[in-house]
């Protein structure tokens, strides 16, 4: 059974503890179908960054921060099919809430609202697009959740679904588990290993910090 020592977890969020795929795929699909767009490109690139980053990479003849704002009102409000992903619950409650991030490229207030409809704990420890100039893959969003915590960026171990995530995670110079919800294994090369689920995942505190394992 592998196994990582670490003393901290930061984890994204959507397509890691919970399952945004329909709404993200209804909003944005809408969105670029109103702008003239290839809807299923136009998702393809919303999963895994800031969300006025996708609209200056599809459509960077709009106002950027308009449409940003337009569409996070709608992801806030449209929370149909929203649900925790398997083992997020169970794996949250094993940590010591002090040794755990969420770390994710949506607003303080989309994070909040998402993580409160799966039913997942609202962590003091969270870094959000309000939180960074950059977004990932820059490693700032996760150098900016390891220096919350309160530890180096190498005693820090990242779960993420999006290949712009595992990037980020990597360099800030932590180990980057890809988790295969959103994109396919085979487009999560980059991360140091992959694994099925969270349910999979078995995380035990000792002296020496958090011990994970998967088999």
């Amino acid at each position: 059974m592998p196994t990582f020592l670490c003393q901290a977890i930061l984890f994204d969020l959507d397509g890691v503890l919970v399952d945004s795929t329909p709404c993200v795929t209804r909003i944005w699909s809408e969105w670029a179908r109103k702008h003239g767009l290839d809807p299923e490109h136009v998702v393809h690139a919303a999963h895994g960054q800031r969300t006025i980053e996708t609209v200056r990479k599809v459509a960077p003849n709009l106002d950027a921060q308009r449409e940003a704002d337009q569409i996070e009102q709608q992801e806030v409000d449209d929370t149909e099919g929203l649900q925790v992903l398997p083992g997020a619950g169970e794996l949250l409650a094993a940590l010591p809430p002090a040794r755990y991030a969420v770390v994710t490229s949506g607003t303080r207030r989309l994070a909040t609202r998402r993580l409160q409809v799966a039913g997942l704990p609202v962590p003091s420890a969270m870094i959000t697009a309000d939180d960074v100039t950059r977004g990932k893959p820059d490693p700032e969003p996760y150098l900016a959740g390891a220096r919350l915590l309160g530890f180096a960026p190498g005693q820090c171990l990242v779960f993420e679904d999006a290949p712009s995530g595992i990037r980020s995670a990597k360099a800030a110079g932590m180990i980057a588990i890809g988790v295969p919800t959103t994109y396919q294994a085979e487009e999560l090369t980059e991360a140091n290993t992959i694994v099925p689920s969270l349910q999979a995942v078995v995380v035990t505190v000792s002296p020496r910090g958090l011990n994970v394992a998967w088999g």
